[in-house]
């Protein structure tokens, strides 16, 4: 959900959200350069998912599979970035008919730049595509989303757009109440046949395509009949009052800046990382066994949860949350419940409900980031604050490491250990019952943002997390517990011995100063 963690990278909602509340002094500057609007949507092209192709490519390798479990949807995990990428591009170059894609972040990079590729080359053979982005993090790529919606059988739209394509800081000014909204759903849909949904953007730090750090994330592949939710949930999306189509909202290109995109991006294609990247991804053997048609699927009774992009405009009525359709969906847990959340912001009334649970003998345990591996410093805050509570009730909790303790082939091809920062969304329910997708534990994804996700019945996909909580986790991570004088300890597994630090991992003086100033501001709403 998040872009690189260093401070030069595209700025995540809740960071630019708290610095328009307090830079109210540039609210001048809109005064003297005049209100931007949005264009109308009168006379928007109408287009909806296309009716799955049994007779192409996908179809003939999918259909069979899917009549043989009616009912149910297949499921494949995708946990290393290398597979999320290349299943991508799998589905993109095998489609026929339709494309269609939903991010909330999309990054001008060598992953990026290669997937925009794979699009452009489906386009080129008579595949439609659509392609829904959400425009808090499309600074700088104007031109490039001008020149592929510019192409024959593309159509790009921008949820909630920015109407002056100058500064997002005085547009958030002008526009919070909208602005403070944004898309953060995630799919990949190929002939309305396979789709991608999960935790991860497009950029190279989802992807294990470079970068400082790796984002821990969690993917799944999908055919049956969820695929059908996704694309009606795409539909929705797509002729919302919040999408507009880009040659709308950004300026046309020209012909010699089309032609420089061009190039730039075949130089990006045809690079030496490009080269090394692709070579990676041919050792993956997730991706031999998909081209040869051997995958594996889990095959469960799968619901696709969402919120009504209605929400993105704060129209939406409480029973078309995704968090209701969540609570609806399952039952509360009677024996475990196992959390992976990378923004876990519990709040007061979250605090309590896992507070209860756990003193009901629920076995609660969770895993975030600590203060070292975020990307968002005012959210480790928010959870900070409410550690003890959690602990006192009997919730085990674990805090992410920065460093990955599992070496990764660098584009350079030498090996070497990256930090890492968990970005991964997903919890089991009683061994039973999995939810991977987009939605944060957070007041963001619950009242701001628009989400998405599977509710998938597995007890294989649940007892996968449970064993990942008593084996990786521990070793990962560490065990935050209450210490005899009433503080906080934080315990590292190094070499199968327990290293207990009584000050928290990665915590500067100044560190330690911001999170406590943080946690006192009334700013929970916008984590």
């Amino acid at each position: 959900m998040r872009g690189p963690t260093t401070l030069e990278g595209a700025m995540d909602a809740r960071q630019m959200a708290l610095r328009m509340l307090g830079a109210s002094t540039l609210g001048l500057l809109l005064l003297m350069q005049g209100c931007a609007s949005l264009p109308s949507l009168a006379g928007r092209p109408a287009s909806s998912s296309v009716a799955p192709a049994h007779d192409s490519r996908l179809g003939r390798a999918i259909v069979p599979l899917t009549e043989a479990h009616p009912d149910r949807s297949g499921i494949v995990p995708l946990k290393r970035g290398r597979d999320a990428f290349a299943t991508r591009v799998l589905l993109a170059d095998a489609a026929e008919r339709s494309i269609d894609v939903q991010y909330y972040i999309w990054r001008a990079d060598l992953s990026g730049t290669l997937l925009i590729e794979a699009l452009r080359r489906a386009a080129a053979r008579g595949v439609r595509v659509r392609l829904l982005l959400d425009d808090a993090n499309t600074s700088g790529l104007d031109g490039p989303l001008a020149a592929l919606a510019a192409l024959p059988n593309v159509e790009v739209r921008l949820f909630n757009p920015f109407p002056g394509r100058g500064s997002r800081a005085l547009g958030y000014l002008l526009d919070f109440e909208r602005l403070n909204r944004r898309m953060h759903n995630k799919s990949f849909t190929a002939d309305n046949l396979a789709t991608v949904v999960g935790g991860r953007n497009v950029g190279d730090e989802y992807f294990e395509a470079g970068g400082d750090v790796l984002f821990v994330d969690l993917d799944a592949l999908a055919i049956g009949p969820v695929v059908r939710a996704v694309s009606r949930e795409f539909d929705q999306y797509w002729a919302s009052d919040s999408a507009y189509p880009a040659e709308r909202i950004v300026a046309p290109i020209d012909a010699s800046a089309s032609v420089a995109l061009d190039a730039s991006a075949a130089k990006v294609e045809q690079g030496v990382e490009a080269a090394e990247y692709r070579a990676m991804l041919a050792e993956s053997p997730l991706i031999r066994d998909l081209l040869a048609d051997r995958l594996a699927f889990e095959w469960s009774a799968v619901k696709m949860v969402s919120d009504d992009p209605a929400k993105g405009l704060g129209r939406e009525s409480t029973d078309q949350l995704l968090w209701t359709r969540l609570k609806a969906a399952t039952t509360p847990p009677s024996r475990a419940f196992r959390l992976l959340s990378p923004y876990f912001v519990p709040g007061e009334q979250g605090t309590a409900d896992l507070a209860a649970m756990a003193r009901r003998g629920v076995k609660v345990q969770i895993l975030t980031n600590s203060l070292e591996s975020t990307d968002v410093v005012p959210v480790h805050a928010g959870y900070a604050k409410r550690r003890k509570d959690l602990l006192e009730a009997g919730v085990v909790l674990y805090e992410a490491k920065r460093e990955s303790s599992e070496p990764r082939q660098s584009r350079g091809g030498s090996k070497g250990v990256s930090g890492s920062s968990l970005h991964a969304k997903t919890f089991a329910l009683d061994d039973s019952l999995v939810f991977i997708g987009s939605f944060n534990f957070d007041p963001r994804s619950a009242k701001l943002n628009t989400e998405m996700g599977f509710v998938i019945e597995s007890p294989t996909l649940a007892g996968q997390i449970a064993e990942g909580f008593e084996t990786v986790v521990p070793e990962r991570a560490y065990r935050v517990r209450l210490a005899s004088d009433g503080g906080l300890e934080w315990i590292e597994r190094i070499d199968g011995k327990e290293v207990v630090h009584q000050d928290e991992p990665g915590a500067t003086p100044m560190k330690k100063m911001g999170v406590s100033i943080l946690s006192w501001l009334p700013i929970e709403w916008l984590l």
